[in-house]
């Protein structure tokens, strides 16, 4: 059961999975301090309070804090843009980093189905 435990941890995909979960949380701390101390700073300027967290509507006793949602959604907001730009720039550094084999191998796959293709065409027409 040992050993069964130890290749578990040594496959690939429970490190890959480590290193994203530590990532994620550094990269969610920058976001954070960006979103409160910048952003939220500058909303501040034009609305007098750095986050909308005191604005509240209280109908009996409760206490809707709708402005506690409102700065949540901007954060996800700027989460969700930030992971769309890493995103957008890792997948244009792998297409940068496509082998060329893999496109010779695409390539040769043409070239032989056009070859196919005129064989078939000359046979086609000779019978």
């Amino acid at each position: 059961m040992l050993k069964e435990f130890k290749d578990f941890i040594n496959r690939g995909n429970v490190v890959d999975l480590a290193v994203a979960v530590v990532m994620g949380t550094a990269f969610a701390a920058v976001i954070k301090s960006f979103t409160d101390d910048i952003l939220m700073q500058v909303l501040a300027i034009f609305g007098g309070k750095p986050d909308f967290n005191e604005y509240t509507i209280t109908i009996n006793d409760a206490v809707i804090r709708w402005g506690t949602f409102l700065t949540a959604l901007i954060n996800f907001l700027i989460v969700a843009f930030a992971m769309f730009l890493v995103v957008k720039a890792i997948n244009r550094m792998q297409a940068g980093f496509r082998k060329p084999e893999e496109e010779a191998v695409e390539l040769e796959e043409t070239e032989v189905e056009l070859l196919r293709q005129i064989r078939d065409a000359l046979t086609s027409r000779d019978a």
